[in-house]
């Protein structure tokens, strides 16, 4: 776990980094300097972008990473050319579909709201670029450099929204400038990260294709059915309100999610690097390693996931005093959606192991049938309950979906996630609970959480560090102790 930990620990501080400035956006500068009915609006276009995403990249982010160990050193020009081109696929079908008929899809996003018709092409176009920076971005995973194009994903995009914003609120953007500058700042990190990613290792354009194209290309038809899949499960509740509702909910549904979002931080920092070791780890056949690779990170992904479900949970209230009064209503949302969010972490890298095995197909299917299933129960519960109805429709969603995954991984590969660690973080994390529920402090409310949350953190180390319950958080812990002595 040398190498994961190493990166892992780096993206995780990226991310967080990133996370912490988007905190400052959501919170603080969309919801105090963009109207409302604005703010929804670019949720709803990023959110609607992102389900086009894996579409417009075919599937390509994941096909290299499976794919790109198994090319003899001197295919892997013809590969990765191969891999590069193949987006065009379904991206110069899309656009000619969306140039021809831009008025029914501008009619079918207006159903609701009008604001919603003018920025097709800013939703096509934010599409495009983060299809390619996910192309470009495995292109260096692949090479183990998961760092930079981490700080690009979470650090420049929302430094750059941080900028605009600002330069809204001082009126040197009008908000119609900021929606084009923002479609500007998504195609540019594409740009950079394609820069990095051929300075790793740049390809000689080569059309002598692996003897396996068909076969890739079929792999990467089926994952755009399964990373479809997997970002509707995330992104269709946001797209769905603004169907039913007014648009200012999806801003209002959109800070909820944000604030949920943070407890898989330590998630996607880790997968940045377990991806592609994974993926080496099955085409070897290495069982031993993979199931130790995958209770490792489970139960590391726990320990992180849910103190950090507690820390939001048990100082939302005081969280809910620093935004607008009409931004205070998502508790149901957070907690449904941060729930959600822990059984994710606590199933370690199982979309790894399932999405570069053998049984890619029928995971893909499964995932296809449950994406059909959140759109129903969208379809159902947002008319009878508004945005709490989309956050129960997500969870139960997600919650079947990593059933059947850990349920999958046991009938074919014959481990789970658990151990005894994952039953003793669970019991920390009960009584941890159990104690701090009620109580609350008197002061600013940004001295409240800071309070709460150092008592809480220095507990819960102190437990995982007496009761040795990680070996990995053990041994960091061991050696910051040692530094400081």
């Amino acid at each position: 776990m040398g190498i994961v930990l190493k990166q892992s620990l780096k993206n995780t501080l990226v991310t967080y980094v990133g996370f912490a400035l988007g905190a400052i956006n959501i919170l603080f500068l969309y919801t105090r300097i963009l109207p409302d009915a604005y703010f929804g609006l670019v949720t709803f276009i990023l959110a609607t972008a992102a389900i086009l995403m894996p579409l417009m990249a075919f599937g390509v982010h994941n096909t290299l990473v499976k794919f790109y160990h198994e090319q003899e050193e001197d295919k892997k020009n013809g590969f990765l050319t191969l891999m590069v081109l193949s987006p065009l696929l379904a991206i110069a079908p899309l656009a000619l579909l969306t140039f021809l008929g831009f008025q029914h899809i501008a009619d079918f996003f207006s159903q609701k709201n009008a604001i919603a018709s003018n920025h097709v092409w800013h939703i096509f176009l934010i599409g495009l670029a983060m299809a390619y920076f996910e192309v470009f971005y495995a292109w260096s995973r692949v090479h183990l450099k998961s760092v930079f194009g981490n700080f690009l994903r979470e650090i420049f995009a929302r430094l750059g929204v941080t900028v605009l914003l600002v330069l809204v609120y001082y009126d040197v953007l009008s908000i119609p400038s900021f929606l084009n500058a923002l479609v500007g700042m998504y195609l540019l990190r594409t740009v950079v990260m394609k820069i990095y990613a051929y300075s790793l290792h740049r390809p000689k354009f080569n059309l002598d294709f692996p003897k396996n194209t068909k076969a890739i290309l079929w792999y990467s038809a089926l994952i755009i059915l399964g990373g479809s899949a997997a970002v509707l499960l995330l992104e269709i509740d946001k797209f769905m309100i603004n169907q039913y509702v007014a648009i200012e909910n999806v801003a209002y549904y959109g800070v909820a999610i944000y604030i949920a979002t943070v407890i898989i931080v330590p998630s996607r920092a880790m997968h940045q690097i377990t991806y592609p070791i994974t993926a080496k780890l099955l085409s070897e056949g290495n069982l031993f390693g993979l199931e130790n690779l995958y209770k490792k990170t489970s139960l590391t992904l726990f320990i992180a996931s849910g103190i950090v479900f507690l820390l939001i949970v048990l100082n939302l209230e005081d969280l809910f005093l620093l935004l607008p009064e009409t931004y205070r209503k998502g508790f149901a949302i957070v907690f449904l959606i941060g729930l959600a969010k822990v059984f994710d972490s606590v199933l370690g890298n199982v979309n790894s192991i399932l999405y570069n095995s053998v049984y890619y197909r029928t995971i893909l299917l499964l995932g296809v049938l449950l994406a059909i299933t959140t759109i129903l129960l969208n379809l159902w519960f947002i008319p009878l309950f508004g945005i709490e109805g989309a956050a129960l429709a997500s969870f139960i969603a997600i919650f079947l979906f990593n059933c059947i995954k850990m349920a999958f991984v046991k009938i074919k590969f014959g481990f789970l996630p658990f151990g005894k660690g994952t039953f003793k973080i669970l019991a920390t994390l009960l009584l941890l609970g159990f104690l701090f529920w009620k109580l609350n402090f008197s002061f600013h409310p940004i001295l409240n959480i800071m309070l709460k949350s150092t008592i809480m953190v220095v507990m819960y180390l102190g437990i995982l560090y007496r009761f040795d319950i990680s070996e990995d958080v053990s041994g960091l812990i061991s050696k910051l102790l040692n530094r400081k002595d």
